[in-house]
């Protein structure tokens, strides 16, 4: 079946008898708080990443470096979301993922120094997310974004993440490769997204 942002990217399609900290592939989706378009812009099918939007990639990346069993596959950052995709494989060899190349520090161009690298928090236990899971990763993710765009505009306890995020268990091969085409896509498909704001202030 082809991928439909409908019925698999608008709700999260989490099963509650699946163990989240197991090897598998998972899609995931991050909305900003209140959809707000902050991370960047699109320029002819092109994201062009702001110096938020810039942490949040530099964050992603180094994911493996705070999780041994994360591998990364597609990813893009969006104005307003990301999408992911994250492979636990557990030591297991071939899994098919395209592994990121982790940055040091962000961009020199946008002023990095040694209070924005990426810090990851420890994973988080919230809704008896277990150590390891997508959950406990997802977390650490959003916290570490959350805290050092926080640090740039000085407004400690600033929401920059809806309080959820979206996932989906990747069942096979087909699937996989219909949603790393979806993320590929996503730039040039923007205007149709139900995530732009045109579709967001006509709801």
């Amino acid at each position: 079946m082809s991928y439909n942002p409908e019925i698999h990217h608008r709700r999260s399609i989490r099963l509650w008898d699946f163990d989240y900290s197991g090897a598998g592939a998972y899609f995931i989706t991050i909305c900003t708080h209140e959809r707000e378009s902050v991370f960047g812009n699109l320029v002819d099918g092109v994201m062009r990443l702001n110096y938020w939007g810039l942490i949040v990639r530099e964050c992603w990346e180094h994911l493996p470096n705070h999780f041994s069993q994360v591998a990364l596959d597609e990813f893009v950052v969006m104005p307003n979301h990301v999408h992911g995709i994250i492979i636990l494989n557990h030591g297991l060899p071939n899994v098919g993922a395209r592994h990121a190349s982790p940055c040091s520090r962000i961009t020199p161009d946008c002023g990095s120094d040694e209070n924005t690298r990426a810090t990851h928090a420890s994973p988080l236990r919230e809704s008896g997310s277990k150590s390891g899971s997508i959950a406990a990763i997802v977390g650490s993710f959003k916290s570490a974004v959350t805290r050092r765009i926080n640090q740039t505009r000085q407004a400690p306890g600033g929401s920059v993440w809806q309080r959820n995020y979206y996932e989906r268990v990747i069942r096979d091969d087909r699937e996989l490769n219909n949603i790393r085409q979806y993320i590929e896509d996503n730039p040039r498909k923007w205007a149709d997204d139900e995530n732009h704001p045109t579709y967001l202030h006509d709801t």
